[in-house]
């Protein structure tokens, strides 16, 4: 048989009070003023009938969907899910519900994403990856929360969470500095990714500190995909760069540069040394295994939402989440070899 639904009456009558005060005490109504006896009677009643709230009623009143967006650029790049995660773990936290989305495919471009915000179907959006200046305006013109997440805006209206990127590359340069590499490249991110600027300052401020040169060919740029780090990886090669070490903008693109070594005849870490930001699970049973960045992805998630729950959408935002990083050394990094 179908149980019925405890209602709102059902408590009232138990608690002996209106209906309207044990709404009141459900909803945590601050004006309310009533005996502790009263009120301690309301929340017995309720435990006892296993009162839970109607939500979707509860939305229809507030105006609220109980739902936070998250766009993300791709679900095949893993370093999302750990964003994700964080960001769906304060969410849940807070009483909301993390739906999430890509901004590519023939059926998910932003303006859909955009036109749900603008609907009331989410309560705020998070965006994660590239908007064009009419994206921006239309964001800004909506009047509703919005955060941009692991990328700065490019409109004059400032709100954005961010890593330290530029610091986790001065990490992994560094290290490869302190174990005597000076020929070291950079397979940077793509042109237009603000976290690739951001890195390949790191890379270039950490190359200062000995006083190294950085050519232009010492730099070659992938699309954060294996194939990308490979292809990024030959172009070094065939410029005549000779590196010891190789600083990768990612572990994505590691892959695709431990690959195009393979094929070049070159041993990891004996005749090259490989470090790359951010340390996923794969990082560590690749052949050899990979010396990474930990960043705090799932910290940089949980407050882009927290930022964007506490904030209104005309407050300026520009936060930089300063969680340790820390350099997880493996077998892909030794000093250079004699010579």
């Amino acid at each position: 048989m179908k149980t019925r639904r405890v209602t709102l009456v059902d408590v009232a009558r138990l608690a002996g009070v209106d209906k309207a005060i044990v709404s009141r005490v459900v909803n945590a109504d601050p004006s309310l003023v009533i005996r502790p006896d009263t009120r301690e009677r309301v929340l017995e009643a309720i435990s006892n009938l296993g009162y839970r709230p109607n939500v979707a009623a509860r939305s229809l009143r507030t105006a609220k969907a109980g739902t936070l967006g998250l766009v993300i650029p791709d679900f095949a790049n893993p370093v999302y899910a750990e964003i994700i995660t964080g960001a769906e773990s304060a969410a849940l936290a807070k009483g909301h519900v993390l739906v999430t989305g890509s901004s590519t495919g023939a059926h998910s471009s932003m303006d859909r994403y955009l036109d749900l915000l603008g609907q009331g179907r989410v309560d705020g959006l998070m965006l994660a990856g590239p908007t064009t200046a009419a994206e921006q305006q239309k964001l800004e013109s909506l009047g509703l929360p919005w955060m941009m997440v692991n990328r700065r805006d490019t409109g004059e209206h400032h709100r954005y969470v961010i890593l330290d990127d530029a610091q986790a590359a001065k990490l992994a340069v560094e290290h490869l500095l302190e174990l005597g590499h000076r020929k070291i490249v950079h397979v940077a991110g793509p042109f237009g990714a603000d976290t690739a600027r951001r890195r390949a300052t790191g890379y270039r401020q950490a190359m200062r500190v000995p006083d190294i040169p950085v050519r232009a060919e010492d730099i070659a740029r992938g699309d954060y995909t294996p194939r990308g780090g490979a292809e990024a990886m030959a172009e070094l090669l065939r410029k005549g760069a000779e590196p010891t070490a190789v600083f990768v903008a990612n572990v994505a693109m590691a892959v695709g540069v431990l690959d195009t070594l393979r094929r070049a005849d070159l041993r990891v870490p004996e005749d090259v040394s490989v470090v790359a930001v951010h340390d996923l699970p794969l990082a560590e049973h690749l052949v050899p295994a990979l010396t990474t960045v930990r960043m705090p992805l799932q910290d940089l998630g949980a407050r882009a939402v927290d930022l964007l729950l506490a904030s209104s959408p005309e407050d300026e935002v520009a936060e930089v989440v300063r969680t340790a990083m820390e350099l997880v050394y493996r077998e892909s990094t030794a000093p250079p070899a004699a010579g």
